[in-house]
């Protein structure tokens, strides 16, 4: 079972690889990204097995706050780079698939 203090360190990890993430994402390395998210999904499984459930005493409970706090803002920042790739990406993927369909019905 972990502690208060195990659990706000964990959240205050995630926080930190968030942040590496940002920069990653800011460098267009989406390979590091990727690297950086599989840590973050081990400290959640970490988290869910230790059953994060437990209260936190009051100064743990702000640090744990300003961690998703700071994960939260960072994710922002990170959609924010991400969405215009993938505005292009859709539209690039509906362009192809319009003409197959084309190709399909005129037999080109």
């Amino acid at each position: 079972m972990m502690t208060g203090q195990d659990i706000v360190s964990v959240y205050e990890a995630m926080a930190g690889i968030s942040d590496q993430m940002l920069l990653a994402a800011t460098a267009n390395d989406w390979d590091r990204v990727v690297q950086l998210e599989q840590q973050c999904n081990a400290c959640v499984r970490q988290l869910k097995a230790s059953g994060d459930g437990q209260p936190l005493a009051a100064p743990e409970r702000v640090r744990k706050v300003n961690a998703i706090r700071k994960m939260l803002a960072s994710d922002r920042q990170i959609r924010d780079l991400t969405q215009p790739w993938m505005a292009k990406l859709s539209a690039l993927m509906n362009n192809n698939a319009t003409e197959r369909r084309i190709a399909r019905a005129y037999g080109v």
